[in-house]
C-alpha cells in the first residue's frame, strides 16, 4: 500500500499548533473533552489538510493525523478544505441491556461536529462528528450530498492514527494465514514494525496510557483493519475490498462507522468495554423475552476429534438417536440448549467446493428434524440449528426466509451460522462491504422470526448487539477447536490471557470451553503427548474460562460421556451466563487475568482466574462483596501436582467462609486456573 504523502512541514506545523495553541487560528482548530476532562480531541485544518489529535490527561496519544478519502474517478477528499461550521451537543443517560457483562450502561459524552468544505469546485462537503467519553473517544464521517457528491466508489479511507510513542502492540495479521477470519495466534511488538493487522488493536504506550483502536456501528461499509508502515508509528485504515478492488460503494448523503479509541490508565480498566455499545443506535427489538442467554451441549467436539462425521456414513454424528442423547444430558444437568451440526443435506463430499449444495430445510434421512425439535421442547431444551454456508452467500440468502420460518414453526429460537471459506464465489472479501451487508441481513431476518444468532467465521463485533440483541455471540478468534487438530499443538497457555485484553474488548466470544478429557485419551486409550494437539490447560482453567471469556451462550464442549462422575462438572451446572456487574481484579496481557462477575438479579458472584505457562500466585481482594455479609466460596483449584503438560486433570475442590475483607490466595499450576462461586452463607 502506498501511504498518502503528508509533507513533513505540514505535520510539523500542526504539531506545533497543538503544542502551542496560540499559533493556531481559532477558526482552524476546535477541541472537545470528555465529561471528566481527561480525554481531549482536537479537530482542525492546517495548510488545507483536515486532521485530528487525541490526548489523555495531558499526554499525547494520537499526534495530528490525516482525515479523508480517495475515490475512483474523482479527486481525494480532505486535502484542500476549510472549516465551515461547528456545533456542540452531549448526552448523559442510563439504559438497560437485556443481557450482557453489565445490566446497565451509563452513556455520558460531549459531542463536537465540525463541517468541512472543499476550497475549490465542486466544493464537496463532509462533517466529522466526535464524541468524547470518559472511557475513550469515537469519530465518524458524514458525507454530504452537496457539490454533486452522489454515487461514489471509495478506493481508500485515509484516516490515520499516528501514535505519540512506539507503543507495544498486541496484534494478529489481517489476511494471513486465513483471510479475514481472525483465527491467528497473537504477537506483540513495537507498533513501528507491524504490517497489516486486525482490530481491536491493543496498545500499551510508553507514557502509561493503554489504548485500543477499533470501530463501532458497522452497517453498510467495509470492515476495517490497520496498515502499518515499517519504522513509522502511523497506522492507516485498511478496508476489505470487493472483488474489483473498490472498498465501499455508496451514495451521499452517507455515514461511515465510528473509529473508536478506548483509553485507560491500566489494562485492568479496559473491561468491560462499553464504548462500542454506546456508539450504536438503541435496540430495535421491543420484546426480547425469546432471546435466552444459555449454556448448551452439542454434537461438535466429536467431529473435530474424528469420532463423528458431519457428512453421512457409519459415524454420522447428527442422528436422531444421538441428538436425543445430548438433549437428555442437557435436560438432566441444567443446560438449556443442544447444538447439532451436520444434520442437513450438503455435507457430503467436498462441501467447501460445493458451497451451493447446502439445504437449510432438508435433513439427512437419519435425522428427524421435526421430531427432534418436539423432543427438545418436551424436555425444556432449546434446539440450536447449525447453518454452515461455506461462503455460498447467494444460496443461503435465497433460503433465509423459508428456513427461518420453518425453525420458528418448530419452536427453534437459536441458530449457529458458519462461513468456512476464504472468499465469496465472486471473490469478495470475507469482511468487505458485501459480507457486512449479508451479516446484517441475517441478523435482521432472524429477528423477524424470533431467532437468536451465534456466528462463526464472522465479521468482528462492532456493538450491533445493542441494536439487535438477538446477535448473541460469535467466534472471530482461535477457539477451542484448534486444541483438537492445530498444527502448533493447540493454543498456547497464554492464549486466553491475551484474548481477554484484545479480541474480547470487541464483544462476546463463543470460545467453547469445558474440555475435561484434556489428554484426549478416551477414544484411543493412549493420551496425547504435550507436543500433540490438545488443550494446553488444566481442568480448573477450563472451568475458569466460563467466567473469564464472556459469552451469553456458553458450551459444555466435551463429549458428554467425558462428564460422567466428574465432581468438577458441578461448576458448569452452577455458573451463570448473564451478569449484573463485572470487575477485573488483576491482569497483565499474556500473563494472567482474574475477573469477578455478579449473576444478574441474584446475590451470587463468580470469579475466574487464569495464568499462562508460568506457575504463579495472586492475592485477590473480595472487596466487591457487600460489607457485613458472609459468603461461602466454592473453590475449584489446581491440585498441588497439576500441570497442563503432565497432569492437567488434577483438581482440588474445597470451600471456605469469606467476606468483603477477605483476600483469596490463589495458586496457579503452569497453564492453570481457578474457578470460584461465591454464595451467601446459610
Amino acid at each position: 500500500m502506498i501511504r498518502p504523502h503528508w509533507p513533513v512541514r505540514s505535520l510539523g506545523a500542526i504539531a506545533a499548533a497543538l503544542l502551542l495553541p496560540g499559533l493556531a487560528r481559532a477558526q482552524d482548530t476546535l477541541r472537545v473533552t470528555s465529561p471528566d476532562g481527561r480525554n481531549a480531541v482536537t479537530v482542525g485544518v492546517r495548510e488545507g489538510v483536515a486532521y485530528y489529535a487525541v490526548e489523555r490527561a495531558g499526554k499525547h496519544v494520537i499526534l495530528p493525523s490525516r482525515l479523508g478519502f480517495t475515490f475512483r474517478g474523482a479527486r481525494s477528499l480532505g486535502d484542500s478544505v476549510r472549516i465551515t461550521a461547528s456545533a456542540r451537543a452531549g448526552a448523559d443517560t442510563t439504559w438497560s441491556l437485556p443481557w450482557g457483562e453489565v445490566a446497565r450502561v451509563h452513556e455520558h459524552y460531549n459531542e463536537l461536529r465540525v463541517g468541512f468544505a472543499e476550497i475549490a469546485e465542486p466544493r464537496r462537503q463532509f462533517t466529522v462528528v466526535v464524541r468524547a467519553f470518559d472511557e475513550g473517544i469515537g469519530f465518524r464521517y458524514e458525507l454530504s450530498g452537496a457539490g454533486g457528491f452522489g454515487d461514489f466508489e471509495m478506493t481508500d479511507e485515509r484516516t490515520e492514527f499516528t501514535l505519540a510513542d512506539d507503543a507495544r502492540a498486541w496484534w494478529i495479521h489481517a489476511n494471513v494465514p486465513r483471510p479475514d477470519r481472525y483465527e491467528d495466534l497473537y504477537s506483540s511488538s513495537p507498533v513501528s514494525v507491524i504490517d497489516t493487522v486486525q482490530t481491536p488493536l491493543t496498545l500499551e504506550m510508553q507514557s502509561g496510557v493503554v489504548a485500543v483502536i477499533h470501530e463501532a456501528d458497522l452497517v453498510d461499509y467495509a470492515g476495517m483493519s490497520l496498515a502499518g508502515h515499517y519504522e513509522s508509528r502511523t497506522l492507516q485504515v485498511a478496508l476489505a475490498p470487493w472483488a474489483d478492488g473498490v472498498k465501499v460503494r455508496g451514495h451521499a448523503p452517507f455515514v461511515t462507522p465510528w473509529r473508536t479509541i478506548q483509553l485507560a490508565d491500566r489494562v485492568e480498566d479496559l473491561a468491560p468495554s462499553l464504548l462500542g455499545l454506546e456508539l450504536n443506535p438503541p435496540r430495535r427489538i421491543e420484546n426480547t423475552s425469546w432471546i435466552r442467554p444459555m449454556k448448551y451441549d452439542g454434537i461438535w467436539w466429536g467431529m473435530h476429534l474424528n469420532v463423528y462425521t458431519w457428512g453421512q456414513g457409519p459415524h454420522h454424528g447428527a442422528t436422531t438417536a444421538n441428538t436425543k442423547r445430548y438433549i437428555d444430558f442437557a435436560a438432566g444437568n441444567g443446560l438449556s440448549g443442544t447444538l447439532v451440526e451436520g444434520w442437513n443435506v450438503g455435507w457430503d463430499g467436498n462441501w467447501m467446493q460445493n458451497r451451493d449444495g447446502f439445504s437449510f430445510t432438508q435433513p439427512y434421512p437419519d435425522y428427524d428434524l421435526p421430531g427432534v425439535a418436539a423432543y427438545a421442547r418436551s424436555k425444556g431444551v432449546s434446539l440450536i440449528v447449525h447453518n454452515e454456508t461455506a461462503m455460498g452467500i447467494e444460496n443461503y440468502e435465497r433460503q433465509l426466509d423459508s428456513a427461518f420460518a420453518l425453525y420458528h414453526r418448530l419452536g427453534v429460537h437459536a441458530i449457529k451460522t458458519g462461513y468456512v471459506n476464504d472468499k465469496t464465489a465472486a471473490g469478495d472479501s470475507h469482511t468487505g462491504q458485501y459480507m457486512v451487508r449479508h451479516y446484517r441481513k441475517v441478523v435482521e431476518t432472524a429477528a423477524k422470526y424470533q431467532i437468536a444468532v451465534d456466528v462463526h467465521e464472522p465479521i468482528h463485533d462492532t456493538g450491533e448487539r445493542r441494536t439487535w440483541p438477538n446477535m448473541l455471540s460469535r467466534e472471530g478468534a482461535r477457539g477451542q477447536e484448534y486444541n483438537a487438530w492445530g498444527g502448533e499443538g493447540g493454543n498456547p497457555p497464554e492464549h486466553e490471557s491475551i484474548l481477554f485484553f484484545t479480541r474480547m474488548l470487541s464483544g462476546p466470544m463463543d470460545f467453547t470451553p469445558g474440555i475435561f478429557d484434556l489428554l484426549i485419551k478416551r477414544q484411543t486409550g493412549k493420551p496425547r503427548s504435550p507436543d500433540e494437539p490438545r488443550p494446553r490447560s488444566t481442568l480448573a482453567k477450563q472451568l475458569a474460562l466460563y467466567v473469564v471469556l464472556y459469552s451469553p451462550v456458553q458450551m459444555a464442549a466435551d463429549l458428554i460421556e467425558n462428564y460422567d462422575r466428574q465432581p468438577a462438572f458441578q461448576f458448569i451446572r452452577d455458573v451463570a451466563v448473564d451478569w449484573d456487574t463485572t470487575r477485573v481484579l488483576a491482569g497483565r496481557i499474556g500473563d494472567y487475568v482474574a475477573v469477578a462477575r455478579k449473576t444478574k438479579s441474584k446475590d451470587e458472584w463468580f470469579v475466574g482466574a487464569i495464568t499462562d505457562e508460568a506457575a504463579r500466585t495472586l492475592d485477590l481482594p473480595l472487596s466487591f462483596l457487600p460489607n457485613g455479609r458472609r459468603y461461602v466460596a466454592q473453590i475449584y483449584a489446581d491440585a498441588p501436582n497439576a500441570s497442563w503438560r503432565e497432569n492437567p486433570e488434577a483438581i482440588r475442590i474445597s470451600s471456605q467462609p469469606v467476606t468483603s475483607a477477605t483476600r483469596l490466595h490463589v495458586v496457579f499450576a503452569p497453564g492453570g486456573g481457578q474457578a470460584i462461586r461465591l454464595i451467601p452463607a446459610p
